[in-house]
């Protein structure tokens, strides 16, 4: 048994994991730094390289940590909905939770254009591609599931329309300088779900 792997390695890990997941939510993939995760988890900065072959591999272990975080409390939200009554409203904002990150119920830009940023930059980082599709495959069927027991008749393919219009939304927000952008999202998709219903009824 290697040292990394005993229940004194394993802590040290999740801490390292852990710090370097909240340097990325803050700061993006230049803020994950073997001296800046160290410092954040309170450890040595040795540690960094002890438990991780290379900082693409430590980025990888936060992207999944804050995928597998943001799902879990995804989950959580969904099964305490199923157990009231709930409106257009909860599901819009519990969507908006998964798709664009629970710091963005603030109205501020900062989170959300890192985020954004994040996706976008993730492609030049051929090491994250794997882990991104399995995460937003997951994310999708989360969603998917979210509108099923919600019991509105969204479809996977338009399930699919209603992400891409969430993410032009949010993008054109962010454009224009909408203070917003969550708000911008929020109004197309609310709108968007509420026009399916009016168009299921008057069949």
């Amino acid at each position: 048994m290697t040292a990394a792997s005993t229940p004194k390695g394993e802590r040290r890990r999740h801490l390292l994991v852990v710090a370097a997941a909240q340097l990325l939510s803050e700061g993006g993939f230049a803020a994950v730094r073997h001296r800046a995760v160290a410092e954040r988890a309170g450890l040595p900065l040795a540690s960094t390289t002890y438990y991780f072959d290379s900082i693409e591999e430590l980025i990888t272990a936060a992207v999944r940590h804050e995928a597998e975080q943001e799902l879990e409390a995804g989950r959580q939200r969904l099964h305490h909905l199923s157990e009231r009554s709930y409106d257009t409203g909860d599901v819009v904002e519990l969507v908006l939770d998964l798709l664009l990150g629970e710091d963005s119920r603030d109205g501020g830009v900062d989170s959300v254009l890192l985020r954004y940023e994040r996706l976008v930059g993730s492609p030049r980082r051929p090491y994250l591609a794997e882990p991104m599709r399995e995460m937003a495959a997951r994310l999708h069927e989360l969603i998917d599931e979210i509108f099923r027991r919600s019991g509105m008749d969204v479809d996977r393919e338009r399930m699919f329309e209603l992400i891409a219009l969430v993410d032009g939304a949010v993008v054109n927000a962010l454009i224009e300088s909408d203070p917003d952008p969550r708000g911008a999202a929020r109004r197309m998709l609310r709108t968007q779900l509420e026009r399916d219903s009016s168009s299921r009824e008057g069949q």
